[in-house]
């Protein structure tokens, strides 16, 4: 796969060209690298012309706010979740696949669009679509191929490191442990107790040391909720000297009626703030409806749904009060196929630059410029 080549982010300084040695001058020259990107990428949000890479940035590829854990014996959980995670177990019909289905490959398309602040929309002119391929290998393993109106995003997981790879950006980690794709967890199908994504009984490990929420009603369907947090760990993680991640949560609606998953919807909070400036914080929230339920190979899995996506941003220097905006995304399910011919552990291995700039960020300067203090990735 040919690499693509990032775009430039700060242009060149004679300093940098003499190479100065001057540490003072150096840390001064990052933190303005470093704020002037922040800068420059969250005005996405506000740039009409960069809808394509915020809808890619934002919906994209998304992951799952804690990693998968193994499932906890039912004495630790409450008779609350542990009913609703039974009767999900139950419903999608998981345990004929157990242990039996090693990998699965997954095709789909997607449909994405910008609302902007005052919530007017282009009427379907504007509308950006596009495919994508997943695959997944037990236990922790998956990469993903995104396509919107000519520009591809990449991102996968060799169950160590998770990574993305954007024509904007180039490749990057994700920081923080690895954890499932969202998009695929939106759509269940049935791999084993530990593997991430397309996979029911990935659902009931994440969510079987959830807190039972209640009862809610979501589109006409009578639910039950369960919520999941990263803890302050995960969230440690996830932060640095710029960007500090607050809060990370998911609620989970499994419907009373069919024990199926129908919703997700989950939100997060970031704090950015550079020296000597106001903080600013970002929150994004996600909603998932997940519909048309048919069965493969005896278990039931999701074909369609759609995503809604706010981004909030807010803050004392923001006088005009909070910028909202709106991102929408539908997609299908075209074909699943369970234990794919061929697929090895040399399908996930991650790129080589992500490598090179892997061992090299674990000796660099806090200082240095980080994609990773947008909040749109972690």
């Amino acid at each position: 796969m040919a690499r693509l080549a990032p775009l430039s982010e700060e242009p060149t300084t004679n300093e940098e060209d003499e190479g100065s040695n001057n540490n003072n001058s150096k840390k001064r020259l990052h933190s303005w690298r470093k704020w002037n990107w922040i800068k420059t990428h969250f005005c996405l949000v506000l740039n009409k012309k960069s809808n394509l890479k915020i809808l890619l940035s934002v919906l994209g590829c998304p992951l799952f706010p804690l990693p998968v854990h193994p499932m906890l014996p039912f004495n630790e959980v409450s008779s609350s979740a542990q009913y609703i995670i039974q009767h999900f177990r139950a419903a999608t019909g998981c345990r004929k696949l157990e242990g039996k289905v090693k990998s699965v490959f997954t095709t789909g398309k997607v449909t994405m669009d910008v609302v902007d602040e005052l919530g007017s929309t282009g009427g379907g002119v504007n509308l950006e679509k596009g495919c994508f391929v997943i695959w997944q290998m037990v236990p922790d393993k998956w990469q993903i191929e995104l396509v919107l109106s000519g520009q591809k995003v990449l991102a996968g997981s060799n169950g160590a490191i998770a990574w993305r790879h954007t024509p904007w950006l180039g490749v990057h980690a994700a920081k923080g442990g690895v954890r499932p794709l969202r998009r695929a967890l939106q759509a269940s199908s049935s791999l084993s107790s530990s593997c991430i994504g397309l996979d029911p009984l990935a659902v009931s490990a994440v969510f079987c040391a959830a807190q039972y929420m209640g009862e809610k009603q979501i589109s006409g369907i009578d639910c039950f909720v369960l919520k999941l947090s990263a803890d302050q760990k995960d969230l440690a993680e996830r932060s640095d000297n710029m960007a500090e991640m607050i809060k990370h949560a998911i609620f989970g609606y499994f419907s009373q009626r069919s024990g199926l998953l129908v919703h997700l919807e989950d939100s997060y909070l970031t704090r950015i703030q550079a020296p000597g400036s106001h903080p600013t914080y970002w929150e994004t929230t996600m909603s998932t409806n997940i519909e048309d339920y048919r069965t493969v190979d005896g278990v039931m899995i999701a074909h369609a749904g759609s995503s809604t996506a706010l981004i909030t941003r807010f803050g004392d220097n923001l006088k005009a009060g909070p910028a909202i905006t709106r991102l929408q995304e539908s997609w299908t399910i075209d074909d699943v196929a369970f234990n794919v011919p061929g697929l090895s552990m040399d399908c996930f291995i991650p790129p080589q630059e992500l490598q090179r700039d892997f061992s090299s960020s674990t000796s660099s300067s806090e200082d240095d410029l980080d994609w990773r203090s947008s909040p749109f990735y972690r």
